[in-house]
């Protein structure tokens, strides 16, 4: 696999991203692009495995540091519209490249936001012909709500209150660990290894107002009606991105969809797990649904 670094501008901000192809690399290539999942970064070790995959079977991959992030301009918080923005800029970044085909660019996302925003930019953009979303959120308020007791949720709405009423006074709000203040870990996340070579570049604070968007937060809505090819990966029982959400963003959408459930596993366990036969599936699904050519053809069986 070949990796080079490139970059490009979202709302004026330079991001900056990695583009990877095959050894040997032939003609205009289908295109895939990612946005990291929480908190990610776009060296990330996790993502590898996927990436190799993916430019092995002749797809190229575009993954990035959102705004905010990495080596990526702007102030660090954590945006899902920012983000949104940023994959859309991203593929218009890949329609100026001539080694793409600006007909079959796919999304791909994993882990939490990552995989939700997969599903967003499949429903907000068109030029994206099929999704996968891999370990989503789909409805940021339960997702925040789940993971704390009801005194703690009472507690983080006070606190979310009276943090808009400083904004107001002051113009500025607090700044938290997103980590341990916005998204709480599970015991699984606080013993894993599986992001340390990412953990410590991640920024260590944020606007606590960052949360108020997490809890507007709606892939499931987006994916009500929609028809871009959507593939779905969860693990069952799944504490850090409950697996009932993943469930629902199959069960809502209405092309092309298919469930991988991992069982006898966990969250951050499977990525190793299952790690190689995800990654099959995956190339499956793009080699499937991410066709060029002059043509498009849709089909339905009748059943929903």
């Amino acid at each position: 696999m070949r990796t080079h670094e490139v970059h490009f501008y979202s709302e004026g901000a330079r991001v900056a991203g990695l583009w990877r192809t095959s050894d040997h690399p032939a003609g205009r290539c289908r295109a895939i692009v990612q946005g990291p999942g929480w908190l990610g970064l776009k060296d990330a070790q996790l993502y590898v495995r996927y990436h190799e995959a993916l430019t092995a079977a002749g797809f190229g991959v575009l993954v990035f540091d959102y705004r905010g992030f990495g080596e990526s301009e702007g102030e660090p918080t954590v945006s899902p519209a920012r983000q949104l923005q940023d994959l859309r800029n991203a593929v218009t970044y890949l329609e100026t490249r001539p080694d793409v085909d600006a007909d079959a660019i796919g999304v791909f996302g994993s882990g939490g936001t990552g995989g939700g925003n997969a599903v967003l930019l499949a429903a907000a953009d068109p030029r994206v012909r099929a999704a996968v979303s891999q370990l989503p959120v789909a409805d940021g308020a339960q997702w925040l709500r789940r993971m704390r007791s009801e005194a703690e949720w009472v507690a983080f709405l006070s606190a979310l209150e009276e943090d808009r009423r400083l904004r107001v006074a002051t113009g500025q709000g607090r700044l938290v660990d997103p980590r341990e203040e916005i998204v709480l870990p599970t015991p699984e996340r606080r013993a894993t290894r599986v992001k340390a070579d990412v953990d410590g570049r991640v920024p260590a604070k944020i606007p606590l107002a960052a949360a108020d968007e997490l809890l507007d937060y709606r892939p499931l809505a987006a994916a009500a009606g929609l028809r871009t090819p959507l593939l779905i990966i969860a693990v069952e029982h799944d504490t850090a991105t409950p697996t009932d959400q993943a469930i629902a963003l199959y069960e809502a959408a209405r092309g092309p969809r298919e469930l991988i459930l991992q069982r006898h596993t966990s969250h951050y366990a499977s990525y190793e797990a299952n790690g190689a036969a995800i990654a099959a599936r995956i190339v499956d699904w793009f080699d499937r649904h991410l066709t060029s050519g002059p043509l498009v053809v849709r089909s339905h069986s009748g059943a929903e």
